[in-house]
């Protein structure tokens, strides 16, 4: 696949069919549509084109809008559009002037850019200046242009609709194999390796503490997770802690941190990702560090149970 993050210098796309559309968390809903963007694209021998945008169109108009939180980052993104059998990626960048189009402009450049024979978006997208455009538009326009609008009915996108408020809700209740299921693929979460104040160390847990690089991506519920985690190409076994750690009465911060088996490299610095496998358990105040060492003992057996049923 290729990935194109400028609308600046694309190529000619050959008998191009386009979708457009946010796609958080690239799941089972939107996989089932994408599959038939392939077949499109094969039937006519012309290329799968996925437009996007970053940042998500909500962080740009309601810059003081804290609520959004979204499934995948852009660079999940990338690797699950790739899985999905794309043979072209496109981010538009999106700013305020972006926004800014009308929707005659807005046509006009994806026909400049794109050349499209198919364009595939749901019954209800809306585009250009304040959301003027609609399907209607397009279908209108296609009247006077060589290509076709393919509807994604309501049924379908209130499924896609519903699954994505599922997995968030899914995520947010620790329920991490419903969500697997809905998402069809695991759920990711990536950050860079900071110091943190080497308690875990001191009781034989040692941790490699998360800096979570974007803002907007959603948090499990907080508590205890077997995960894989990876790190330059290579899969260890871990568990994951999530939450405020209410036995150290002086931190009230949240605090994301990974206990990785049989691993002893330094990674400071580094970029790693956590692929969660399983909730062990909520998070919970402890009567001293003993106690949460024996705690400790048993989530690590549980997630190397967990760990060896997926080997």
């Amino acid at each position: 696949m290729k990935v194109f993050r400028t609308l600046a210098n694309l190529p000619s796309f050959k008998n191009a069919v386009v979708t457009i559309g946010s796609y958080d968390g690239v799941h089972v809903g939107h996989q089932s549509i994408f599959s038939r963007i392939q077949q499109l694209a094969k039937e006519i021998d012309g290329e799968s084109i996925a437009i996007t945008f970053h940042p998500h169109p909500r962080q740009v108009v309601y810059p003081k809008d804290k609520t959004l939180k979204l499934i995948t980052t852009i660079e999940e993104k990338i690797t699950l559009m790739e899985s999905c059998g794309f043979d072209n990626l496109v981010i538009v960048p999106f700013t305020i002037e972006f926004s800014q189009q009308s929707p005659d402009e807005y046509i006009e450049r994806l026909f400049e850019i794109f050349n499209p024979k198919y364009i595939v978006i749901g019954y209800d997208h809306r585009f250009g200046l304040n959301r003027q455009g609609d399907i209607n538009y397009l279908r209108w326009h296609s009247k006077t242009k060589d290509f076709k609008v393919i509807e994604i009915e309501k049924k379908e996108l209130d499924e896609v609709a519903v699954s994505s408020t599922k997995i968030r809700t899914a995520l947010s209740e620790g329920k991490i194999i419903k969500a697997t299921q809905l998402l069809g693929h695991s759920f990711f979460l990536s950050g860079k390796v900071i110091h943190g104040q080497k308690i875990g160390k001191s009781i034989g847990y040692p941790t490699a503490n998360l800096k979570i690089l974007d803002n907007y991506k959603l948090l499990p519920l907080d508590g205890i997770y077997a995960v894989y985690v990876h790190i330059d190409g290579e899969r260890f076994g871990g568990m994951l802690y999530i939450g405020n750690r209410p036995t150290l009465e002086a931190h009230n911060e949240k605090t994301i941190e990974v206990n990785i088996f049989d691993f002893n490299q330094t990674i400071y610095g580094k970029i790693i990702q956590l692929e969660f496998l399983e909730f062990i358990r909520g998070d919970q105040k402890f009567e001293g560090l003993e106690n949460l060492k024996a705690q400790l003992a048993d989530d690590k057996i549980k997630s190397l149970a967990i760990l060896q049923k997926k080997n």
